[in-house]
């Protein structure tokens, strides 16, 4: 959604994954044997793979490839733990996407102040993240020095991905080394 490539059909399906996590992802992580919503996660999963087949990742993507390769971070724990702060920083490129999802998530009412909506569907995100408790990578065992060791070569190896550069608001190596070190 968030893509330099994204378009229409891409957008129909982020929208419509985006929503359908919204509504469930809590019930989901909560009650795990809810049948009804661990069937609209996956049918999430199936719309964002649509979506991001047809537009391409970004940001958080490319960020997580290092974490995963030199810590053995899973991708789902990678991309999850850097969202809060690759969302703050996608925000100054796309607050019309992110005002616009406010908007579809009943965040706000239809015709908030586009900045106020996109910091309102930022501010939603972290709080939403912050129920699941996702696990920090101290808490999964990385060593926050050797992390701190490894910031060039992973901000060289993200932007080598090719993802940071799909970002609507394209991220620096400097950049990328910041979002790293907000990590902790």
């Amino acid at each position: 959604f968030t893509s330099r490539k994204a378009q229409p059909l891409s957008d129909i399906f982020a929208v419509s994954a985006i929503k359908r996590i919204y509504a469930n992802i809590l019930r989901a992580y909560e009650e795990g044997q809810h049948v009804e919503s661990r069937k609209e996660m996956s049918l999430a999963a199936l719309e964002a793979g649509i979506a991001f087949s047809n537009a391409s990742v970004t940001i958080v993507h490319g960020m997580s490839r290092p974490i995963g390769a030199l810590f053995h971070i899973p991708h789902g724990l990678s991309n999850a733990v850097l969202l809060n702060e690759c969302l703050g920083f996608i925000k100054g490129g796309a607050v019309e996407k992110f005002a616009l999802l406010a908007e579809e998530l009943k965040i706000v009412e239809a015709g908030t102040e586009v900045e106020e909506a996109a910091d309102a569907f930022v501010q939603e995100m972290n709080e939403l993240i912050g129920k699941l408790h996702i696990q920090t990578l101290e808490e999964y065992g990385v060593n926050k020095e050797e992390f701190h060791s490894y910031l060039d070569k992973m901000a060289t190896d993200a932007l080598a991905s090719g993802s940071p550069a799909n970002t609507m608001r394209v991220p620096s190596k400097e950049e990328i080394i910041e979002i790293y070190k907000k990590l902790w």
